[in-house]
């Protein structure tokens, strides 16, 4: 295989271009990172409290059917 010295050049600049560059886009990296956590923890907040309601559902028709609870002796 030949030396390619215009594939070599292209090679060099593009990645030192990348490290020069990498400070000034570094913050725009973890902006986005947090970005998506925040979506995901609330996603993940919203389907915990679509769970309960869920549950809350269930629970308040299961009462239903079964009749009312016997009363506990004092």
């Amino acid at each position: 295989m030949r030396f390619h010295v215009p594939s070599f050049l292209i090679g060099y600049v593009a990645g030192a271009a990348s490290a020069v560059a990498w400070d000034r886009i570094r913050p725009l990296a973890v902006e986005v990172a947090a970005a998506g956590y925040r979506a995901f923890d609330a996603a993940a907040a919203r389907v915990v409290i679509v769970r309960e309601d869920i549950e809350d559902l269930l629970a308040e028709a299961r009462a239903r059917v079964r009749g009312p609870a016997p009363h506990a002796v004092h």
